[in-house]
């Protein structure tokens, strides 16, 4: 999947290039683009609609699959909402939403397989385990006691 996002990055980036090649100062004034053109002149910067760059802020992990599904889920789901916006904002223009609703498609498919694959994890860990976190973590580090306080 992480491949396929970064081919979703490239659609989108293709998107922008093409809605902004060519474009004059003055169109470029007009829809607000006058400081980003400072910056990158009309190269694809990415970022997110606030201005913010992309950095490795914007991926999660913690090394616990649980947490990091429930991360993978709630970015598939985040994706998902900024492409329905996107389609509000650009008028049902196909050469923009059809691609855009493609993305939007693979982001819940996304997120159903990052549901299966928590349902997974899940049906692994004690069936007692009200809380979904990984047991073993619990587990004593270390007993020279073999065994002999309970633990395994």
């Amino acid at each position: 999947m992480g491949t396929e996002e970064l081919a979703h990055l490239e659609m989108v980036s293709t998107i922008i290039h093409q809605l902004t090649r060519g474009l004059s100062m003055e169109e470029i004034e007009k829809a607000g683009l006058g400081p980003y053109y400072i910056d990158h002149t009309v190269a694809v910067w990415p970022q997110s609609a606030a201005g913010i760059p992309v950095n490795a802020c914007e991926f999660q992990s913690k090394g616990d699959p649980v947490t990091d599904l429930f991360e993978d889920l709630a970015a598939e789901q985040k994706a998902r909402s900024t492409y329905d916006n996107i389609l509000r904002v650009v008028n049902n223009i196909p050469e923009i939403a059809d691609p855009i609703r493609f993305l939007r498609a693979r982001e819940i498919v996304h997120f159903q397989r990052f549901g299966e694959a928590l349902n997974v994890v899940q049906d692994q860990l004690n069936s007692k385990n009200f809380y979904a976190f990984n047991p073993s973590f619990d587990k004593p580090a270390f007993c020279s006691c073999e065994n002999e306080c309970g633990c395994s």
